[in-house]
């Protein structure tokens, strides 16, 4: 088994590495494609150097791969989002679809591809919620990939499926996502929504924002701690064979935040994938935090909505279950 690992160097693909050499298997054989960034040697290791927008690159490091773990893809950057998540993806799946030795191509997508809380669904998020970008190019890209692959499978019926996260947290992340400094994690950047002083007052007492959606309500956001993520990329790569739909992780409690397993193709496996909750270790400060009276002055009204879940098909059957709780 040679398994191709795209955006290597990244937050999930480090941590799957660093997984798979913990019970290394004699049959595997990881090939790590890697851009700007470059990984220690390892055994077992191999590194193809390059950018995925190059056919060249793609097809060396294509070369005899049985299976593919795509998690390279770019944020709001105009001038290189199409290059990597589009035309990126396109030379993978036109190297795996010629290649003799190919079995199972499985692509990191994020629930950005169904606008979770930007738009109205009327009805719990599923498998089969239209794709509807928010504005911006990274929401447009999450949809071209998905759509992308769900047609090579259409067009060619190749072994492809689509693991579909939301926010991938760990270590401190979640923390620094509610800072009013320069060390904020993710958006908003809170620091530029309210007047400089406010800002600087909230960041020397730790005040941490509240984001309140379309009706007045704090916005509820899905997190995925990346051992989690993990689990489930690991699930359908080591257990080929299980059930034959798609299917969104069964809740570990009510306040859990799925990630769903996107089902491309009827034809292959698919396993449930594991969900986490808020990061633990900040829960408690958080509570404290929120009782601050700056709290009031840095408050901001979204137009957002609160996404609902759908998990009726995870209920019934569970591969992996989540690690990381509240």
């Amino acid at each position: 088994m040679k398994l191709l690992i795209t955006g290597a160097t990244g937050k999930v693909g480090s941590n799957l590495i660093r997984r798979l050499s913990l019970s290394p298997r004699p049959d595997l054989i990881i090939r790590a494609l890697c851009h700007n960034r470059a990984l220690p040697a390892a055994p077992g290791l191999e590194v193809v150097k390059g950018t995925i927008s190059d056919r060249d690159t793609v097809e060396r490091a294509m070369d005899g791969v049985s299976h593919v773990v795509h998690l390279a893809t770019c944020k709001e950057i105009p001038e290189l989002v199409m290059d990597v998540t589009v035309k990126g993806l396109f030379w993978l799946t036109e190297a795996f679809r010629a290649s003799p030795t190919a079995k199972q191509f499985i692509l990191i997508g994020g629930d950005a591809s169904v606008g979770h809380f930007f738009y109205d669904h009327g009805a719990p998020v599923t498998e089969t919620t239209p794709h509807r970008a928010y504005p911006g190019c990274y929401a447009l890209s999450k949809v071209l990939e998905e759509t992308l692959l769900q047609q090579t499978h259409i067009q060619y019926g190749l072994n492809v499926s689509c693991l579909r996260a939301p926010w991938i947290m760990e270590k401190d992340d979640f923390r620094y996502s509610l800072s009013f400094g320069d060390d904020v994690f993710g958006g908003p950047d809170w620091k530029t929504l309210v007047p400089p002083e406010i800002a600087e007052r909230c960041r020397k007492e730790g005040t941490i924002p509240l984001l309140l959606d379309a009706h007045g309500r704090p916005l509820k956001r899905n997190f995925v701690h990346v051992d989690d993520l993990v689990d489930a990329i690991l699930a359908p790569l080591f257990v080929y064979c299980a059930f034959q739909d798609a299917t969104t992780v069964r809740r570990a409690s009510r306040s859990s935040n799925p990630v769903s397993l996107s089902g491309l193709s009827p034809e292959r496996p698919l396993f449930p994938s594991p969900c986490s909750d808020r990061l633990a270790p900040a829960a408690a400060q958080l509570r404290q935090r929120l009782l601050q009276p700056a709290l009031a002055e840095a408050r901001r009204r979204w137009r957002l909505l609160q996404p609902g879940f759908s998990v009726a098909r995870s209920g019934r059957r569970t591969v992996v279950q989540p690690r990381i709780h509240r």
